[in-house]
């Protein structure tokens, strides 16, 4: 009912990051139980009279509890496929811990956003056939139905929408690919549905008390191959067809690798949901259609709507929010950081080591004009130095695994705290004064960009400061090897960023021999 206060984990995920909004102009109050608040209160509505952002993380279930004291209602939105590791385990517990918390806080009911999939089919060899991912996600929703609070398990297949792990990965192949080698999978049936429906049937379970405890599917009007979705892309597109040819010696690794270099979906996530791709993801329960009706987009339709808001600004949300554990506490940084991203991790005998690289410069100019220049770094902009470098650099961490540069960046004229940057993650923004940002790139360490603005000598300091941390002897080397492109690439990023802002340098670039305080 409007009115209620409700609880969301999961909050600056991609689909969370799009209910909370929907929740609190629907009238309800929402607890965003997160492990960053400054992450949630960067968003447009991070001020909202009826939000609440309490610090809370689904490994800890006394932070869960806590904060859902008072919660008539909890939506889970979290899974772990993102971190990488073993993400089923930490699913596992992850759920366990919040069916304890919210029953300890007296929450009435959860509200969880699971995948499709048959859980009872099997493989020739009599092994369970759905993929790892799927299987946890069922996990997921059982561990929450069995518990005392009462469970609501939304089950969907592709999520369509600017900004989904999904379409991203749709849009970059078909727009990349005039011909695509595919596996077997492309002829799997599979029923997608449009972001804006999924968010339509999660706020109707909330208002619909009739859906409690009821596991029901959730999809669009069309069940398609994936082949047939490619082709579906392309006419919303207004693009040619990829022609698709499909090699069934084509494993489900050597698809997630050619996926990852493709796309700007990052390897950790792409091999999970490629390998789903072989089970046939189709609504069998339509009871949902009459507890929340509403209009639904089929594939074109989601698709155009997906890419109109591209064009008007940007997706809403992203599946590159989601940041990286690992900065470690050792750069310094960690008062600056949110919590998730200062868990520490250094080979002993490394003895905690930071390598810096430190420059100043003096331009002519007041801290606004600087800092507009600033926060263009990145994307379309690029680095202000050795942008050929870079993309060398970003093309060797995808073969690695890693992002590379291929995710750009939200907005090409603003950041904010929480958001992707090319190989990077902004973990402060503060206008006019500081941009820190950590590598996310594949590294023998822990890497940040600290670039600072200062009122000086009637213009403005601006300091570029980076910090490393190796891990182990591999670390060392990759300093070392990169310390004499260091000393060309930094000084030449502040006499060009002086240039972008249209300023005379008044003074410098000149390196630093000692770090000035935060």
């Amino acid at each position: 009912m409007a009115g209620d206060t409700v609880f969301v984990a999961g909050a600056t995920g991609y689909v969370g990051g799009r209910l909370v909004p929907l929740l609190l102009a629907h009238g309800h109050t929402v607890v965003a139980g997160v492990r960053s608040p400054r992450k949630l209160l960067a968003r447009p509505y991070g001020a909202h009279p009826n939000l609440r952002v309490l610090p809370a993380d689904v490994t800890d279930k006394a932070s869960l509890a806590a904060a859902m004291q008072g919660c008539s209602t909890a939506f889970y939105l979290v899974h772990s496929m993102g971190a990488g590791g073993d993400f089923a385990l930490a699913d596992r517990q992850a759920a366990s811990n919040m069916a304890q918390a919210a029953a300890e806080a007296g929450v009435g009911r959860i509200i969880y956003l699971s995948g499709l999939g048959a859980t009872d089919e099997t493989d020739e060899t009599g092994a369970p056939s759905l993929s790892e991912h799927l299987r946890s996600r069922s996990e997921v929703g059982r561990i929450l139905s069995e518990g005392a609070v009462p469970a609501t398990v939304l089950r969907a297949a592709v999520i369509l929408g600017s900004g989904s792990a999904s379409f991203e990965i749709i849009r970059a192949l078909v727009e990349r690919l005039p011909v695509m080698l595919t596996p077997r999978w492309v002829s799997t049936r599979c029923q997608p549905i449009a972001v804006s429906n999924v968010l339509g049937y999660l706020l109707g379970c909330l208002e619909n008390p009739a859906t409690s405890g009821l596991t029901l599917d959730i999809g669009g009007p069309d069940v398609i191959t994936y082949g047939e979705l490619f082709h579906s892309y392309a006419r919303a597109a207004h693009i040619r067809a990829p022609l698709i040819i499909p090699l069934p010696f084509l494993t489900p690794g050597l698809s997630a690798f050619w996926v990852n270099l493709i796309t700007p979906v990052p390897a950790h996530l792409v091999r999970p949901l490629i390998e789903g791709l072989k089970n046939e993801v189709v609504c069998h329960d339509t009871r949902i259609l009459d507890l929340v009706p509403q209009k639904l987009l089929g594939c074109e339709e989601a698709i155009a709507a997906a890419l109109s808001e591209t064009r008007e600004g940007g997706a809403a949300t992203c599946c590159f929010d989601a940041g990286t554990p690992c900065a470690p506490k050792e750069l310094g940084q960690a008062a600056s950081c949110p919590a998730e991203w200062t868990r520490a991790g250094d080979a002993s005998f490394a003895g905690g080591t930071v390598f810096r690289a430190d420059y100043a410069a003096t331009l002519e100019a007041d801290p606004a004009r600087v800092w507009d220049a600033v926060q263009r770094i990145g994307g379309d902009t690029g680095w202000y130095a050795g942008n050929l470098l870079w993309r060398v650099r970003g093309f060797a961490d995808k073969l690695l695994g890693g992002p590379g540069l291929s995710r750009g960046r939200r907005d090409g004229a603003t950041v904010a705290v929480g958001e992707a940057l090319d190989f990077w993650r902004v973990l402060v923004a503060e206008p006019e004064r500081r941009l820190l940002l950590l590598a996310e790139m594949k590294l023998p360490g822990a890497a940040t960009l600290d670039l600072r603005l200062a009122p000086k000598d009637g213009g403005t300091e601006l300091l570029l400061l980076t910090s490393f941390q190796p891990r182990g002897l591999w670390g060392l080397a990759y300093w070392w090897a990169m310390w004499p492109a260091h000393g060309l690439l930094f000084p030449a990023m502040l006499r060009n960023l002086a240039r972008a802002a249209g300023v005379r340098i008044l003074f410098g670039p000149k390196a630093l021999d000692t770090r000035p305080a935060a």
